[in-house]
């Protein structure tokens, strides 16, 4: 592993030298450094600038890996997409046509790694399969990929008496650009759960279950902040001329600071512990809501019968923002205006439904979705959209591979091309411009192969579109905007802090070397199966 590099840490590896024996790793979900940059400026963020100092400092490129959702899997995992055969939460069934989104079924990378180990709050951490790991997940991660576990037994009421339930539900995924109230809202919730969070951990790390060699903590607030919020500091986002602009600003920031404090709580906490701080990508604007989850299918759908499936009262059309109410549920509010008629399944359709692929589903069935309420004329389609939080992604309902399939496959490459040249023909509503940035095809080699996750084409979008035009099948939209943050922003970053760790920048490497470097860190044994490198010989390179 280390012959050739740098003597310093992986000379003490061959000599079986004292490392440090504790590595906590604090994962903040959806801290983009570009966002804290102003607080780290002001002196704002002391914990997090006295950190970065002391630490040795990589940047992460996550590369499309990004846009499955499903980062915090990579990390328990330590499986990049193509490893895991996994490329986004939401399953397709081509037998009943039905897709659900599904929980981890991976065993998490601490399984097999001979150290003691403590988790809190870590999304898609699979417990049952990782025997030997003690503590809690679900507590309040934002999307968190299973069900509530703990171990020992009965932890999680023991949490909860002692500290409470997590105090913040509605902020998880709230929206708040239509309103300055809920903006503010956001912020005091989401620093409360911050607030509780820190106390949880820090009472697990260092009296509860104090014998640890691995800890991992993860804090989804800074996710949920900026997905609601990101409006308040982007000047070119469609929403940042609204009175909830300032309110959100100030909410977000207000979130940094209390993760600052975490930071801090849990590095005095632990002061033997080689810290890890990290987050695999950064965040920026959320251009994949309403095309992906919306208009996408709405597009596919009158491409395939030559009629809308949703329509839009003459208000939202002479808006600035197609308008949402303060209370007022997205999903509740369009629903109200889909107009398509749906065709009743057949008995054996529905049973065949029951018994396909329906086991899988403590997460939901994504019924809230726009793009879900097209699943009962996906059978007679050439192509839809299949659910998508990030990009737009497209299945060929194709012959051999979907039970009525409609696509041949010696057609299926023309197909695609046919398909392509709709989307490139498709502008946005307001501005005209082009709403495509990138088609990528994922099965072309052998689509009979596709995955379960798997899409034909996935379509990575240009810009935050409210509706569409297309110059056969007319206007979509607009509609009301969901989110404002996504995940399009620039690099992770991964601080290592300890003993031997010298502080500096070292560059640019892969988002899934951060796992097996905190293997060779701990001296672990490596899972048969890991994606990336270990970059633990340039840790301490000067």
């Amino acid at each position: 592993m280390c012959a050739g590099l740098h003597q310093n840490i992986c000379g003490r590896v061959r000599r079986g030298d004292a490392m440090p024996n504790r590595l906590l790793m604090i994962g903040l979900d959806g801290l983009d450094l570009s966002v804290a940059a102003p607080l780290l400026a002001a002196g704002e963020l002391p914990a997090l600038a006295a950190l970065g100092d002391r630490s040795a400092r990589f940047e992460l490129e996550h590369g499309p890996a990004r846009h499955t959702g499903l980062a915090w899997e990579h990390v328990a995992s330590g499986l990049s997409p193509e490893d895991a055969g996994r490329f986004t939460a939401v399953e397709f069934d081509p037998a009943s046509y039905d897709a659900w989104q599904s929980s981890t079924r991976l065993p998490p990378f601490p399984a097999g790694l001979g150290r003691r180990v403590l988790v809190f709050d870590p999304p898609y951490f699979d417990l049952s399969n990782a025997p030997g790991v003690q503590g809690m997940v679900n507590w309040g991660a934002h999307d968190p990929g299973v069900a509530p576990a703990c171990r020992p037994h009965g932890l999680i009421a023991e949490i909860e008496a002692r500290f409470g339930r997590y105090p913040a539900p509605e902020c998880l995924y709230g929206l708040a650009w239509h309103s300055p109230a809920l903006a503010r809202r956001m912020g005091a919730g989401l620093v409360a759960a911050v607030e509780r969070r820190t106390a949880i951990a820090r009472w697990l790390l260092a009296e509860r279950l104090p014998d640890w060699d691995l800890g991992l903590v993860v804090a989804g607030e800074p996710h949920s902040a900026i997905e609601a919020l990101w409006h308040g500091i982007d000047p070119d986002h469609p929403a940042h001329g609204l009175p909830s602009a300032a309110p959100a600003r100030e909410s977000l920031y207000q979130v940094y600071r209390a993760m600052d404090r975490m930071v801090a709580a849990l590095a005095e906490a632990c002061p033997d512990a080689t810290l890890l701080l990290f987050n695999l990508h950064g965040m920026g604007r959320n251009d994949g809501d309403l095309p992906s989850m919306a208009l996408l299918p709405e597009l596919l759908f009158r491409d395939a019968f030559g009629r809308p499936g949703i329509e839009v009262p003459p208000a939202w059309r002479a808006a600035p923002l197609a308008p949402l109410g303060e209370d007022e549920s997205w999903s509740r509010l369009l629903r109200g205006h889909f107009v398509a008629r749906r065709r009743p399944l057949s008995r054996a359709a529905r049973a065949l439904g029951r018994l396909t692929g329906r086991r899988e589903r403590p997460l939901g069935n994504l019924a809230w979705m726009p793009g879900r309420w097209y699943q009962p004329w996906w059978h007679r389609m050439r192509a839809f959209a299949l659910p998508a939080f990030y990009d737009g992604r497209i299945r060929l309902n194709l012959q051999g591979r979907e039970a009525r399939g409609r696509v041949p496959l010696a057609g299926y490459v023309a197909e695609l091309d046919r398909l392509e040249a709709l989307l490139r023909e498709t502008r946005d509503l307001a501005t005209g411009e082009p709403v495509v940035a990138e088609v990528h095809r994922t099965a072309v080699a052998n689509p009979l192969a596709q995955a379960p996750t798997g899409a034909d084409l996935v379509v990575i979008w240009q810009t935050v579109a409210s509706g569409f035009r297309h110059p056969r099948l007319g206007g979509i939209g607009p509609l009301p905007l969901r989110r404002t943050g996504g995940h399009t922003g620039g690099h992770g970053f991964a601080w290592f802090s300890g003993p031997g760790l010298t502080p500096g920048a070292r560059g640019l490497v892969s988002s899934f070397d951060v796992v097996p470097t905190a293997i060779d860190l701990l001296q672990a044994t490596r899972p048969a199966k890991l994606s990336g490198e270990s970059r633990i010989a340039i840790l301490s390179a000067t």
